[in-house]
Parts: C-alpha cells; sequence; structure tokens
C-alpha cells in the first residue's frame, strides 16, 4: 500500500468508476492553430484553459494539440516542434487562431483551406488578439461583428470593411465565431466557451484555476489611449484647444465659430480627421481626462466631473461608465496609485 492509500478506502470501485466515466465522455476535440510569429502567450491560454478543464467526477473535457502547417514555427523567442498537422483542423470541434506578431503578413492559402473547411463542417472557430485579421482572411467574418486588440482595431476595420469591428469589447460571441481582444481577454473568451459547453460550475472551477475572475468588469475601453492627432492638419489647432478646454461648456456652433466654418463643414471634417463627430470626440477627450485625475489625484468624483466639463456628477458618471465598462469608483480602485 502506498502512502497515500488510507484516502481512498474503496480505491478500487473508485478507479472504476472514474475509468468508466471516461470512456462514457465524448471528448470535445481543440485545435490550437500554431503560425509562423505567433504569440506565445494567446497560443498558451487555449492550451492551459481547455487542457485542465474537467466536469464530472474529474474527467478531462477537452482534447486539445498544437497543430501547425509546417513541423517547426517560429516565435519572437523560440521555435516551436509541432506534432500535428492542419489535417487536425479537419476533425475538430472547435478551432483556435492565437494572435501574431505581424498581423499584415501574409496568410498560407493551406492554412485559408483548412480554416474554411473546418467551418463548413460545422467547427466553431475563435480567434485571440491579432487571430481575428487570420479568421478575416478567409471571409467568414464579412457582415459580422468582431473584435481585436485595440491597438490594431483601426487597421484591422480598413483591411475588412464589411466586418463591424467593435474595439470597446474583451470578445464577441457571434455563434460558432468568436473574437477575443489581445492577451488576458483570451482567457475571458476561453471561460465564456467552458461556460457555453458545461455551464457556470465548470467555467467557475477552471477561473479559479486560472486565478482570473471568471467575468470581468468593463471591456478594453478602459485601457485605450484616445489621443488627438499630431498633424499640421487643419483641425489639429482646434482639437488642442479643445483639449486644454474641456471645462468649458462647448457646443457645435461655438466650436464652429472659432474653427470659421459652418457647423455642417466642421462636422464632415471631424468625420474625415477623426473618424467621430465634435462632440462624441469630446466626450472621449473629457473621460480621458476624468481617467488621468482618477489615477493621479485624491479630488472627489463630484469634483473631477465638474472639473472636466460636466454639469451634473450623475450624467458624469453615466457617460464613464458607457465610455470605459465600469464606474468611475471602481476605475479608481482598479487604476490608481497606491502609496506604500
Amino acid at each position: 500500500m502506498t502512502t497515500c492509500d488510507h484516502f481512498l478506502p474503496n480505491r478500487g470501485s473508485a478507479m472504476f468508476a472514474l475509468e468508466n466515466a471516461r470512456s462514457e465522455v465524448v471528448m470535445h476535440k481543440v485545435s490550437v492553430l500554431a503560425m509562423d510569429g505567433f504569440v506565445p502567450f494567446d497560443l498558451s491560454v487555449p492550451c492551459e484553459v481547455f487542457g485542465r478543464a474537467s466536469g464530472a467526477a474529474g474527467v478531462t473535457s477537452y482534447s486539445v494539440r498544437v497543430c501547425s502547417e509546417a513541423t517547426a514555427v517560429r516565435s519572437r523567442n523560440f521555435t516551436l516542434q509541432t506534432e500535428w498537422g492542419l489535417e487536425e483542423l479537419a476533425s475538430a470541434d472547435t478551432v483556435l487562431v492565437p494572435g501574431v506578431e505581424d498581423p499584415t503578413a501574409p496568410v498560407s492559402p493551406a492554412v485559408l483551406g483548412a480554416l474554411q473547411s473546418a467551418w463548413e463542417r460545422g467547427a466553431r472557430l475563435a480567434s485571440i488578439c491579432s487571430g481575428a485579421f487570420v479568421l478575416a482572411a478567409t471571409g467568414l467574418l464579412d457582415g459580422r461583428r468582431a473584435t481585436t486588440h485595440w491597438i490594431c482595431a483601426d487597421e484591422f476595420a480598413r483591411r475588412y470593411p464589411r466586418i463591424q469591428v467593435d474595439p470597446n469589447v474583451l470578445f464577441v460571441d457571434e455563434g460558432r465565431l468568436i473574437t477575443s481582444a489581445g492577451a488576458s481577454a483570451g482567457v475571458d473568451m476561453c471561460l465564456h466557451l467552458l461556460r457555453r459547453d458545461h455551464g457556470q460550475a465548470v467555467a467557475a472551477d477552471a477561473a479559479r484555476l486560472a486565478v482570473a475572475p471568471l467575468v470581468r468588469d468593463g471591456g478594453q475601453s478602459q485601457f485605450i489611449r484616445h489621443e488627438p492627432p499630431k498633424s499640421a492638419a487643419s483641425l489639429a489647432s482646434l482639437l488642442d484647444w479643445m483639449s486644454a478646454n474641456l471645462d468649458r461648456t462647448l457646443t457645435v456652433r461655438s466650436l464652429a465659430d472659432r474653427a470659421r466654418m459652418s457647423p455642417r463643414t466642421l462636422a464632415r471634417r471631424f468625420q474625415e480627421q477623426t473618424g467621430t463627430t465634435p462632440l462624441q470626440w469630446l466626450l472621449k477627450m473629457r473621460i480621458r481626462r476624468a481617467q488621468e485625475l482618477l489615477e493621479t489625484s485624491v479630488a472627489s468624483v463630484d469634483q473631477i466631473a465638474s472639473s472636466v466639463g460636466f454639469e451634473s456628477a450623475v450624467t458624469f458618471r453615466s457617460r464613464f461608465r458607457k465610455v470605459a465598462g465600469i464606474s468611475p469608483t471602481a476605475y479608481r480602485h482598479r487604476f490608481g496609485a497606491r502609496e506604500h
């Protein structure tokens, strides 16, 4: 008898039950696609989350395999030898596409073909971070909502105008097509898929194992830096002035008068140069300034609301939550400077 046998008085029957349960479970096959330039963290997330997930009686729920077109794929810091090729995608229930260092690099026709075939067969396809560019290259995201890391969201939207890009969320679930934002957002997406497959309890266990929240407050908006353009374009001086006068009551008419153009012309120029309206740009700048004050000052939320141009603290809280995804108080708790 081993030193731990006394903890299992009915060890034989317990092992039999476990083996019997395993034989009855149909394993969900997950193929993680490794491409040259893959981001190691992104690749490891589905391997760990799905590879360690277990259901009833502790039975492993997923079979996870890392696949690639070639037997060796390169990352920035090392080369990975893979045991399985693209043929694994033909039998996968879920295909995960991790991020790649250069999302603008062309995707191999063999990879695109394997992804399209997996989709046609009924597989679920998901991407982490810039892996969304790979899924987009297949055409499967056309006409759908999708997300990617906020830092490359503009390029993603420019390259794939038929995709409805949402840079503010952690992930977008379109049924059999799921895309997530950068890095840790891949954990959020994988836990979400676990919850879809096996329910709250299994997902919660996986979240505890990963030392991660099962559901995170907010989205990417709380991390995005919204900086005004630095070009010599005609609106540059107006944008600088607006940024320096966020506490003032500003209207489209007053801004148009300052820029010496009609409100309609101002709206068109704003759309061309910033991709949004004057008041939406102003709102984001006010929220951005409020974020800085919440991080660095001890001013109350009401004082900050007034200092960035909101007449009502209630309105400020509502607008802040809409843009940042969490309340001002929660933002300060998460990102405020700590005294040591």
